[in-house]
């Protein structure tokens, strides 16, 4: 391909807009552009890596045995009101009318629409285990979108979906996916985690996800130091912990004056104790009773994802606003402790493990001091209710847990029969007799992949592209190639080489200054760059140059082809 009919679209300036590295080479390198907030089109060179990153994640599914179809971006509510998710999905789902006044949505995902089509297709267990993916664009109407294409409203994602009439055919396949997701991170060049997930609004009861670790990311993975444990921070658990040993049993209880002091970090300096010895309480909507309190040690976080898993739990997750609570508990939100509390009580088993703790008195300006469980307050329900903490024990006992930053490029899960039972897709067993589909679902994100191979392979002046996935194998920079026949001749020579050898080439037959054309190609990240100019001519030779090297190298012209031949194949 020449520059002349394949035009580059390079910027010099870092756009105001881009926030993160990915998002700044992508513009300036000239591979996608703004169309509206979350919404971009891809560029020549963009698009190209784009199917790039297709044909690895094609070849794998087909290697598992995949069968690919397309399906409609555009589905009916009928669908989704059979699921159940019409309302629970949130706002994200972009819903639309016909002319008719017809309610539809804009696809985020395709539960549903594949659903809808094995029951319709499907009839006999013989004609499973069945997956079936497609690659296709995705709409989800973000809060905020950011980050470019990383998260974006708009995006390019692989998802599969698999059939089986029994549970261990279902694991079977889900590890083989797995397996197929290693295999296409690894040769897409990232570096990555597979981590427990939580399954969100898809469902199911088993999920792992696949985080490229980058400092951007927006996930914070736990991991192990002794051992393979890694979990998205909303789904790490810790080892339970021990009893607490420090100070002496069973103090008396006693209140103190703590007026003003609403706050675990107020209380803890007017006390002089450490926030670990002070116990706060929250106050969520109930799932049975109107109100639930979850108590937490002061230096702990809620997980609202593990605390909106509970069966007592009203669905959504709600905790209640502070200026509320004088009104249901008549005291403020500094002041509330579980101590003859009115309502239900879910204490984290952190929590539990504290002996003399302090607490709120429920009365505004009070303290209770050495509060003891069983003798001073019932603890009838003990969960594991709080975020993980770096330097926490693993829960596996196997080391202790460190935290790292993730894009999360992939997800797979087990969804169970939670919508062929909703949608009734079914097929005869052995017997004759209707059976629900066991189903699993496999998600990569195709255009959030490419911008997290830029966030771990770029330097200072640009991208540096893993060779499967670069726009052009080689770039071909021939020195004043409008005034140097023999120039002209023999990059033209080299080009069509190239090209009858299948190597994928660029040509920049553009008239401009040396420094351009190289900062250009430097910023494109093109692995492979051969100038060829008057001088080396006249010693029979052309410059060679990698991306990620500092150093050029002279390579007789005659040899260059089966060099680049050579270096493709080892890089």
């Amino acid at each position: 391909m020449k520059t002349s009919i394949f035009p580059l679209a390079t910027l010099r300036e870092i756009p105001r807009e881009a926030e993160t590295i990915s998002h700044q080479l992508m513009l300036r390198s000239g591979m996608i552009r703004k169309l509206a907030a979350g919404i971009y089109s891809w560029l020549p060179l963009g698009l190209r890596v784009l199917q790039k990153v297709t044909t690895v994640v094609r070849r794998e599914m087909d290697n598992l045995g995949a069968l690919e179809i397309l399906m409609p971006n555009i589905q009916p509510r009928e669908l989704w009101d059979q699921s159940g998710r019409w309302d629970s999905t949130g706002e994200q789902l972009l819903k639309i009318k016909d002319r008719h006044q017809h309610d539809f949505c804009f696809g985020p995902t395709h539960e549903e629409v594949v659903t809808d089509l094995v029951r319709r297709e499907l009839r006999s267990y013989k004609q499973l285990p069945l997956t079936l993916y497609q690659i296709q664009t995705k709409f989800r109407d973000e809060i905020r979108p950011r980050f470019g294409v990383m998260r974006s409203r708009e995006f390019l994602m692989k998802d599969a979906y698999s059939f089986h009439t029994t549970e261990s055919s279902l694991e079977e396949t889900y590890l083989a996916m797995g397996e197929a997701y290693h295999k296409i991170f690894t040769a897409l060049g990232l570096k990555f985690r597979m981590v427990i997930a939580d399954t969100g609004n898809i469902g199911g009861n088993i999920s792992q996800e696949f985080q490229a670790l980058a400092h951007v990311g927006e996930d914070i993975i736990a991991y192990s130091d002794g051992s393979g444990y890694a979990a998205n921070l909303e789904m790490a658990t810790t080892m339970a912990p021990r009893e607490d040993t420090t100070g002496e049993a069973g103090l008396t209880l006693a209140t103190v004056d703590t007026p003003g002091v609403t706050t675990v970090a107020e209380v803890a300096e007017l006390l002089q104790v450490p926030q670990r010895k002070i116990l706060k309480t929250l106050i969520a909507r109930g799932n049975h009773q109107p109100y639930v309190a979850l108590v937490l040690r002061g230096d702990h976080e809620l997980n609202e994802i593990k605390v909106a898993k509970l069966p007592e739990i009203a669905s959504p997750l709600t905790l209640i606003d502070g200026s509320k609570l004088p009104e249901i508990l008549g005291c403020s939100a500094g002041s509330i402790g579980p101590r003859n509390l009115s309502i239900p009580t879910i204490i984290d088993r952190d929590a539990f493990a504290v002996k003399n703790f302090i607490c709120g008195a429920n009365r505004d300006g009070q303290h209770l001091l050495n509060v003891n469980w069983h003798r001073d307050v019932p603890a009838s329900y003990v969960a594991d209710i709080r975020k993980a903490q770096e330097g926490d024990p693993s829960p596996d006992g196997q080391g202790k847990l460190h935290f790292a930053r993730g894009i999360e490029v992939g997800q797979i899960f087990q969804l169970g029969k939670k919508y062929s039972c909703a949608m009734e897709a079914t097929v005869l067993d052995e017997n004759g007799q209707a059976t629900a589909l066991y189903m699993g679902c496999y998600g990569i994100g195709i255009s959030r992949t490419v911008a997290a191979i830029i966030e771990q392979h770029h330097d200072q002046r640009g991208i540096l592209w893993p060779t499967a996935v670069a726009p052009f194998q080689v770039v071909i920079v021939p020195m004043n190639l409008t005034r140097s026949p023999r120039v002209k001749e023999a990059a033209e020579m080299l080009y069509k080489e190239l090209i009858n050898n299948k190597i994928e080439v660029l040509f920049d037959d553009r008239q401009e200054r040396a420094g351009v054309i190289f900062a250009d190609m430097d910023l494109i990240g093109i692995p492979h760059r051969i100038v060829i100019g008057d001088r080396g001519l006249e010693r029979n030779t052309v410059e060679y140059k990698f991306r990620s090297q500092t150093d050029a190298m002279d390579i007789a012209l005659d040899k260059i082809l089966d060099f680049i031949k050579d270096r493709i194949k080892t890089v």
